[in-house]
């Protein structure tokens, strides 16, 4: 039965000699079993573990370690390096002393190998992924320097062509020719559209370096004060809401508040022209997932162009018709793609538009 076992199965006497093993011996390390008994066990580990090796087999031995399983690395007649686990125990002699070690020597070479792989291969991931947040540090800190550029270098010859030109439009006055009135004005918009646009590139610049903090919150709570705001802004205006009550999702309420308002605004300037404007925010399932929706009766859009609509500065209107900077969808579906969601748009002209997105898990 002991010969038959593929571990190999030892005795030492209280010297840590070797006084029996068993024909596994021989298929492991390689040395005929006569030769190696009366020997110390420890000579044929690595010459780097035997001190180690010698001092917790002899603990083991006079009981002062409760451990009896250790890896050691074994090297064989050939000089080939194997990792074996040995597993031990203090055999007592007849007057009650410790007369040796009897145990198992298990090659574990195979497993060692996968262990030491899976070590380096995470090593190596570890090493990628400081050298990536590295970069990704640095990069957010050329994307700051560049909307520091943006906010401040910009906006100074801005504001110097905004200022020239109401001041020649006050030195002027009463000498100016009405289509030189008309030149300044188109001026003046044009800087203030390009601030607008500056605005607009800067927060959507920002919104891919903010960190996500998510919370749980009512979603419908958010829109309704959103839509507050929008009724206060233009009292004048009759617009029937529609709103789901208790949309509770788990995400950034910033992130939320500022894609909920590009929406909603959106509906809320396409059905300008309607005697009878409709906006609503509800949820529906879809393939087992809870898919919002905010809908208009507005002005619509053609479905061919719709590849355009969530890139910036596209837009399918004529800025005369619905004033904007092309922004507002862009920053959406980037807010929605940062809590791993997807968004799309259905519409036709004259018929209204429908948002749908969802928000991942």
């Amino acid at each position: 039965m002991v010969e038959s076992v593929r571990e190999v199965i030892f005795r030492t006497d209280d010297t840590l000699h070797l006084i029996f093993l068993n024909q596994a011996w021989g298929k492991l390390s390689g040395y005929a079993v006569q030769r190696c008994l009366g020997k110390p066990l420890i000579d044929y580990f690595h010459p780097d573990e035997r001190e180690r090796a010698g001092q917790l087999l002899h603990d083991v031995l006079h009981g002062l370690s409760n451990d009896a399983e250790f890896e050691f690395r074994l090297r064989t007649r050939g000089g080939e390096i194997r990792w074996v686990e040995v597993t031990c125990r203090a055999v007592g002699g007849a007057d009650g002393a410790a007369a040796g070690l009897a145990g198992t020597i298990d090659d574990i070479s195979v497993r060692k190998v996968a262990e030491l792989t899976l070590r380096n291969l995470n090593q190596e991931l570890e090493a990628r992924v400081r050298l990536r947040t590295a970069e990704l540090e640095a990069s957010n800190r050329e994307l700051e320097a560049f909307s520091y550029s943006v906010s401040h270098d910009l906006r100074s010859p801005l504001r110097a062509i905004d200022g020239f030109a109401r001041i020649v439009e006050q030195e002027l006055e009463g000498r100016i020719e009405p289509n030189v009135r008309t030149y300044l004005e188109r001026i003046r918009k044009a800087t203030e559209r390009m601030a607008e646009l500056i605005d607009a590139l800067i927060q959507l610049a920002t919104l891919t370096r903010q960190p996500l903090r998510k919370e749980t919150f009512d979603l419908s709570e958010l829109a309704r004060q959103i839509i507050d705001q929008l009724t206060a802004e233009e009292p004048e205006r009759k617009v029937e809401f529609e709103i789901t009550q208790g949309l509770v999702v788990t995400a950034d309420r910033g992130l939320m508040h500022v894609m909920l308002e590009n929406l909603l605004r959106n509906a809320w300037k396409f059905t300008a022209r309607q005697p009878k404007a409709r906006i609503v925010f509800r949820a529906e399932r879809t393939a087992g997932r809870r898919v919002f929706c905010v809908e208009d009766n507005g002005a619509g859009f053609d479905m061919e162009h719709a590849g355009n609509l969530f890139r910036p500065f596209h837009r399918l209107h004529a800025p005369e018709d619905f004033p904007g900077t092309g922004i507002g969808l862009a920053t959406v579906q980037r807010i929605v793609q940062r809590h791993e969601g997807t968004i799309r748009a259905e519409s036709r002209p004259g018929d209204g538009a429908r948002f749908l997105f969802s928000l991942g898990n």
